[in-house]
C-alpha cells in the first residue's frame, strides 16, 4: 500500500500537545520525506526549553505514524533553533565628520576647567608634560582629566601604563580609563599596536569632537588636553569650539623650539584663547654619575620671552633619565616619590594656587 503525506500529517494530527494545538497546528513538522515504506521528519521547537518539553511527544508521533498501513519504518529528530541570537554589540566609530556647530565655544558639562598643553613643534616633552602634570594634580586632591588629542601620534596609553580597549555599551558613550588617578582616554586606546591614522582634517576634527563629548568623563575639576604640536586643524576646532580655561605652552630653550614655541601662542592670542603661561622644558640636564649639570639645549630662553611678552613663567623642569624610564614603563614620575617628582608637583601647586587648575 502506498503511503501519501497527507495520511502522514494527519496521524500527526491526532498528536495533542501541551497548551493545546498538535503538531501539525503548531507548525512544529519540518523535512517530511517518503521513501516507499519509510517515513522521515523533523519535529523543530523554537527554542531548547520547548524541545525538552515536547520530547516525551516524539516516541508518539513515531507510533502514530507506524499505525498508518504500509508504513515499515519512521525515524523522527527533534531540534531547536536555538536562543535568538543576541544584537550585535554597537560599534563605535570614531573618525566620523564633526556634527554641525553654531554658536561660540562650549562648556563641557561637569568639567569646571579645561587646559591645553600645547607646543610649537615636536620633540619638546609636552606629552611628558601632560601626563605628569595631570597625575602630579591628582595627588594633590583634585579631580583630574587627561585627554590625548594628538590624533596622529597618541602616546599617552603608554605614558600612563595603559592599554585596554574602552569600553561602549551603546555605541555612543565611551567609558574611559583611570589610571594613577586621574580619568583619561586616546584615540590610541582605539586602535591596533603601530595602526596609523591616515585621515584627513574632516574626520580628524570629528573624532576630537567625539572624544570631548561622547566620553563620560563625569565631575572633574580640570581637564588636561595633550594637544598635537603645530597650529593645525585640532587647535583650531578645540579653540573655536569648546570653552577653554586656557592653554600652556611648552618649548625647550633652544632657539629653534622657540621659534615654533612663538607662532602657537600667536596662534591661541589670535583665536582668543587665554594663554596661562610657559614651561621651559629640558632646561637643565644633571648627570647622574657626578653630579655635573650642562644646560643641553641652552638655558633660560623660555623665562626671557615669557618676561618679553608679559607672560606668567610657570617654571623650569629638567632633562632626566628617570623621567623618560618612568615614561616609557607606563609609570609618569610625578606618580613617584622620586626627586624629580617635585618639579612637576612645584607646577601643579602653582596652578592650583593661582585658581587655573
Amino acid at each position: 500500500m502506498t503511503v501519501v503525506k497527507d495520511d502522514v500529517l494527519a496521524a500527526l494530527g491526532r498528536v495533542a500537545l501541551p497548551g493545546g494545538g498538535d503538531l501539525v497546528s503548531r507548525d512544529l513538522i519540518r523535512a517530511l520525506t517518503i521513501d516507499g515504506s519509510a517515513v522521515r521528519f523533523v519535529i523543530e521547537a523554537s527554542t531548547p526549553d520547548e524541545a525538552r518539553l515536547l520530547a516525551p511527544f516524539q516516541p508518539q508521533a513515531e507510533a502514530a505514524v507506524r499505525a498508518i498501513p504500509g508504513v515499515a519504518s519512521v525515524q523522527a529528530v527533534m531540534t531547536a533553533h536555538g536562543p535568538a541570537p543576541k544584537p550585535a554589540a554597537p560599534s563605535l566609530t570614531i573618525g566620523q565628520h564633526p556634527t554641525p556647530h553654531q554658536g561660540g565655544p562650549q562648556k563641557l558639562s561637569g568639567i569646571d576647567r579645561i587646559i591645553a598643553v600645547a607646543s610649537g613643534k615636536g620633540g619638546v616633552g609636552k606629552s611628558t608634560v601632560s601626563s605628569n602634570l595631570a597625575v602630579a594634580l591628582a595627588r594633590q586632591g583634585r579631580r583630574v582629566g587627561l585627554l590625548d588629542a594628538d590624533i596622529y601620534g597618541p602616546s599617552q596609553p603608554r605614558m600612563m601604563g595603559v592599554s585596554r580597549r574602552p569600553a561602549s555599551p551603546d555605541g555612543k558613550i565611551i567609558e574611559p580609563i583611570i589610571a594613577h588617578g586621574v580619568t583619561m582616554m586616546s584615540l590610541g586606546l582605539m586602535l591596533k599596536d603601530d595602526e596609523a591614522v591616515i585621515w584627513r582634517g574632516p574626520m580628524i576634527m570629528g573624532a576630537l569632537q567625539q572624544l570631548l563629548t561622547q566620553v563620560a568623563w563625569g565631575k572633574l575639576d580640570v581637564l588636561i588636553i595633550d594637544l598635537p604640536p603645530g597650529t593645525g586643524d585640532i587647535q583650531l576646532t578645540l579653540c573655536q569650539r569648546t570653552h577653554l580655561t586656557g592653554a600652556i605652552v611648552v618649548s625647550t630653550p633652544q632657539d629653534v623650539a622657540l621659534l615654533d614655541a612663538r607662532k602657537a601662542l600667536d596662534m591661541f592670542v589670535k583665536l582668543k584663547t587665554p594663554v596661562l603661561g610657559l614651561i621651559e622644558n629640558m632646561s637643565t640636564f644633571c648627570c647622574p654619575n657626578c653630579g655635573h649639570e650642562t644646560q643641553i639645549f641652552g638655558h633660560g630662553g623660555v623665562r626671557a620671552d615669557a618676561d618679553r611678552l608679559g607672560l606668567p613663567f610657570l617654571g623650569e623642569l629638567p632633562l632626566t633619565l628617570a623621567v623618560r624610564v618612568a615614561g616609557d614603563a607606563g609609570t609618569p614620575i610625578a606618580a613617584t616619590d622620586a626627586p624629580e617628582a617635585e618639579a612637576y608637583a612645584r607646577l601643579a601647586a602653582r596652578l592650583v594656587a593661582g585658581g587655573m587648575a
